[in-house]
């Protein structure tokens, strides 16, 4: 079954898994910017960065017939020194104008301080000002419902952000009717260790329903699994859903959301 990975690190996976993203069934996958695993220590290191998002990812994954778009920011990690952040916010009107940029992503808290806040604000008034789509980022473990509400009210201070373009990213069953009720998308981050397994995803989809919802590996340089999308998709298969539900969340709802960027184009 076609499928696409909307939240996946690649510039930390090899080769290899793109091939095996394709076997699966990968047509399309959507890389947000993030933390390298180490802070990064000047604006040009994130300038290279941002152009290896938008010039070398898609050529690598156009070798195996999967689209590459990208999200790009300052990631919360790096926020804290918000001097640096605001020298990168800077240079992301020039990347955000490239034709495979779907907004501004992923933005959002860490920690939940302070300078997070400022630095959040501060994307969505550049998210606001240009425009843009929003994938968000929700802090780890017992910060994540206070960095949720914190993301939401933040979100609310901005009148020009429609809820409906904005995906936030990492709920859990504690925070997914939080995001849903606010009028945002929600998605479930799949890990094999932390975050959401693929059972606990499909008990939530049971609860609250598929409408705004999708499901991502966002595999990275850790611990993650650059196949656990269709691996959800298989524990649908097992539970008896029909192939007309599973085809929605594998393939029509990550659709939905992202067609509302003009730069998002696939075959149907």
């Amino acid at each position: 079954m076609r499928y696409i990975e909307p939240h996946a690190h690649m510039v930390s996976r090899t080769t290899d898994d793109y091939e095996r993203m394709a076997l699966a069934g990968c047509q399309v996958i959507c890389e947000p910017a993030f933390w390298a695993g180490f802070d990064r220590s000047s604006a040009q290191g994130f300038y290279d960065y941002f152009r290896q998002l938008t010039g070398f990812e898609p050529a690598r994954a156009a070798r195996f017939g999967i689209r590459h778009f990208a999200w790009m920011c300052i990631n919360p990690k790096e926020a804290e020194d918000t001097g640096l952040a605001r020298e990168v916010l800077e240079l992301l009107p020039e990347f955000l104008a490239k034709p495979n940029v779907l907004g501004v992503g992923e933005i959002g808290l860490n920690k939940n301080s302070r300078n997070e806040l400022a630095i959040l604000h501060a994307h969505l008034e550049l998210a606001e000002k240009k425009d843009q789509m929003i994938l968000i980022h929700t802090p780890h473990l017992e910060d994540k419902l206070k960095g949720t509400r914190l993301t939401l009210d933040a979100l609310r201070e901005h009148p020009g952000i429609r809820p409906e373009r904005v995906i936030v990213d990492h709920v859990e069953e504690h925070t997914i009717r939080l995001v849903l009720d606010a009028g945002c998308w929600a998605g479930m981050t799949l890990y094999p260790h932390s975050k959401c397994s693929a059972a606990r995803a499909v008990d939530m989809m049971e609860t609250c329903g598929m409408d705004r919802l999708w499901m991502n590996s966002a595999c990275d340089w850790g611990v993650s699994d650059p196949l656990a999308v269709p691996r959800a998709l298989q524990e649908m298969r097992r539970r008896g859903f029909p192939p007309e539900v599973i085809t929605r969340m594998a393939w029509d709802n990550p659709c939905q959301f992202l067609s509302q960027s003009p730069k998002f184009a696939v075959e149907s």
